[in-house]
Order: structure tokens, then sequence, then C-alpha cells
């Protein structure tokens, strides 16, 4: 790389500057636990026995897991959070974490808690973004189904206007309220269709600025064609195009169905591969940031950076309102609040919702930790550091 921006992200006492000695103790009780997998297995098993058996698990849990994961049970106690993390200068993105029932009337609920959502990010100045997860709103299997190109029953057919009117209704009030929404990205078996109604509705609410977002998961070998063909066709039909990078999060689940299937694996081969594809794209968004808005959601330390060295090149400034950055709530305390301080846009994902329906999300946050090499040691690494730095202080 080039000439650098002074940015350290090993800058422990900014990173963890708004953790109480207390909660900086509960961090390093947490990520303790998932850095060792076999105890973290046996942590999940036991969690998921007890949640089934509907032992009283929710209080433990809630001390835990979820009090550092997550925002609170609901939009109110969320926004406590919210707050403390503006007065660091990082924004939140309220995450409503509830994997929806694969009904209609969850898929109602879902949306009108997500339109929920923007009715407080339009009150807060420190949400500048909303979000969906697609099977929220529609059911995964009519979404697979219209991927392999079957026939849709007239109720089927019915099924999906319903699930487009409800990505359009939230990404419309996103549009009244100038408030840009993230599309979050599903499985490769059924992503073509949620490309497709997002590509509609950038072309229908994007002609002044990026409201609507695509998410592009960059382990996937299809996602930099995808964002590169997605892109051109902005161009082609004059709107503003919004993209959210990840490297992904189902990457044994689709490598197990490929070879179930017998289909060629739609994820890269290597983990070099996909931090290539991942920072290609960044790349590639900067080089057309007259049109493409894009975030940067990654807790890799490199990518981070390296976008900050494309920015300086670019002559950006560090609050171009083009450019985020983002990380989960949690996790990567090292690369947020350190570049907050260094002035550039930074959000945190920010779920919410009742313990026991967010378990899914947890449990997810716990099988990453142990599975990404080196993921939990270096968060222990850094809050160690800082447990160090303060004792030091006494």
């Amino acid at each position: 790389m080039e000439s650098s921006p002074k940015i350290s992200f090993e800058d422990t006492e900014t990173a963890f500057a708004y953790k109480s000695d207390a909660a900086l103790k509960k961090a390093n009780f947490i990520f303790s636990l998932v850095n060792h997998p076999w105890i973290s297995s046996l942590a999940t098993a036991s969690v998921k026995a007890s949640l089934s058996l509907r032992l009283p698990v929710e209080g433990l849990i809630k001390k835990t897991a979820f009090d550092h994961f997550c925002g609170g049970e609901n939009i109110e106690q969320a926004m406590r959070v919210v707050e403390e993390l503006g007065q660091f200068h990082v924004g939140a993105i309220l995450d409503y974490s509830v994997e929806g029932g694969d009904d209609e009337a969850g898929f109602d609920a879902t949306a009108e808690e997500t339109m929920r959502t923007i009715e407080q990010a339009h009150r807060s100045a420190n949400i500048p973004f909303c979000v969906f997860k697609p099977t929220g709103l529609a059911s995964a299997k009519l979404l697979t189904k219209i991927q392999a190109g079957e026939t849709l029953t007239e109720e089927e057919q019915k099924a999906y206007e319903r699930a487009f009117n409800r990505f359009d209704k939230i990404c419309a009030k996103g549009y009244e309220y100038n408030m840009p929404i993230l599309v979050d990205a599903e499985d490769s078996w059924y992503q073509n269709p949620i490309d497709k109604m997002v590509l509609e509705l950038m072309k229908k609410y994007n002609k002044e600025r990026a409201i609507v977002y695509n998410t592009y998961q960059l382990y996937r070998t299809a996602a930099l064609p995808n964002l590169r063909n997605h892109f051109h066709e902005a161009v082609m039909n004059n709107y503003y195009f919004g993209a959210k990078l990840v490297r992904g999060a189902y990457m044994e689940k689709e490598r197990e169905r490929a070879a179930k299937n017998g289909y060629e694996s739609p994820i890269h081969p290597t983990k070099e591969a996909t931090d290539d594809a991942f920072n290609k794209a960044l790349a590639f968004c900067i080089d057309n940031k007259q049109r493409i808005s894009v975030m940067c959601g990654s807790h890799n330390d490199y990518s981070n950076y390296y976008l900050t060295v494309l920015m300086e090149k670019h002559s950006m400034q560090n609050n171009d309102p083009r450019v985020w950055f983002a990380q989960l709530y949690g996790m990567s305390d090292n690369i947020s609040f350190n570049l907050a301080k260094a002035g550039y846009n930074v959000v945190k994902y920010l779920p919410y919702g009742p313990v026991r329906s967010v378990m899914p999300y947890l449990l997810r946050r716990a099988e990453e930790n142990t599975s990404v090499a080196g993921q939990s040691s270096r968060e222990l690494t850094l809050i160690r550091k800082e447990l160090s730095r303060r004792r030091g202080k006494l």
C-alpha cells in the first residue's frame, strides 16, 4: 500500500472507551468461552437443549451473550445503546433479529416491526440506516421454487406479490424519510429472485441518491460479477446504486448443500480468494463513486484499512456520505471506534428482540466466532490488552 491514513486498530483505549470494567470483564468471559471450540459447542448444545425443554435459562443468557451482542428486547431498550454509541460518533442500525414464522401473519408482523424501526430512525440522529432480512418477509420455500424455474400456483403467485409489496412498502417509507434501507443477503439457491426485486426497487427509489442497498456476499464466486452486472443495469437505467459488501454467513451450509445435491460449490475454495474478491469489490465501488454508495460490512482489519487507503487515493473526505463502515455490535470495537475517532462514517448492527426469539442469531455468532480462524482470539487479545492497560493505571 502507498502512503496511508494515520489510523491504528490496536488502540484499545479508544476501542473500549464506552465499556465499563464490568462490561469488559464480561466480554473477556464470553470470548474466552468461544475461543475453546469444544467448550463453545458444549455451551451452545446445552442452551439449545434447555430452550427446547423450556427450562428457565433466559435470565442467564440475557446477562451474558444477549447483553453483549444485542441492544435489548425491544426498540425502547435498544435506544439506550444507540444513544451510548452516538456519544462516540458511532451510528447504529436497529436490526429486528426475530426469525419470522414461515407464514403470512409472521411476515406481516415482521414488516410492521421494520416500519417501526424506520419511524424510530427518523426521530434519531444516530440511526443512519434501516435493514430487513428478506426471509422475514417472504417464504424461502417460495423463493427457492422461483429460482428453480418451477411454475407457481395461483396462491403462490399471490404470496409472491404480497412479499414484493412488503419490500416495496418498507423502501417507500425509507424514500419518504430519506432513510437508506439495507436488504440482507440470503442463501444462494434463492438469492436471485431477491436480487431481482431489490433492483426493481432501486430503479423506483434511487433516482436522486442511493436509498435501497443490495447485499453482496463476496465468498460467493458469483458475487463480484453480479455486483458489476447490477451496477451496469443501474447505469443503463439511470439510477444510483447502493451496495453493502460482506464476506458471507452461510459457508458450511452452502458447501454441504452443493455436495449433497451434486452441483459445484458456489463458495470460493479459499479464504484468500474471498479476501481478494472482497477487496476488488471495494475498489470497484470507489472507482465508480459518482454513482455507487458502499457499506463495508467487515470485521477484517486489512479490508477496512484498505478502504481508507482507497478513499485517500481518490481524495475523498473521511466522512464522505457515500462510504460507510459497519460491524456487528459486540465485535471488532477496535475497528469501529478507531475509524469513528478518525472521522469516518461508522455504524454498528444492533440486533434486538425477545431473548428466546433472538437465540438463532446468538448461536450463529457463537458458531461464527468459533469457526472463523483467529476471530475470537483476536477479540480476546484486544480485550485483555485493555484490561491490563486499565489495571496499570490504578
